[in-house]
């Protein structure tokens, strides 16, 4: 199973989220091609009500703890609950990476 299928898959058991988005960013980044160690995650779940951003990120943090332990090395977490979500247009977009110029040598 993917890197991607895997953190899915936990998200969605440990959060069961109205909403989920994916996005394996590690392309925009100095790795191998095909590499999945840089993703983004939006995250719309009730299970967030009452929970400040801190707690938020703990959650998914603890759910892919395995994930962050291996193979993940950069994680984008953008958390809301239901009510937060409907008064948004969507999530920001992850800023360029200034870590080298997206190709590897």
């Amino acid at each position: 199973m993917s890197v991607q299928a895997c953190i899915e898959a936990k998200v969605r058991d440990a959060l069961a989220p109205e909403y989920f988005e994916i996005a394996n960013e590690s392309g925009q980044h100095n790795v191998p091609p095909g590499s999945e160690s840089h993703f983004r995650l939006v995250v719309v779940s009730a299970a967030f009500e009452g929970k400040r951003l801190i707690a938020r990120h703990r959650a998914l943090n603890s759910a892919l703890a395995d994930e962050l332990a291996g193979p993940v090395h950069a994680l984008a977490l953008h958390t809301y609950t239901p009510q937060e979500w409907r008064a948004r247009e969507g999530a920001p977009e992850s800023p360029a990476c200034r870590g080298g110029d997206g190709s590897f040598t």
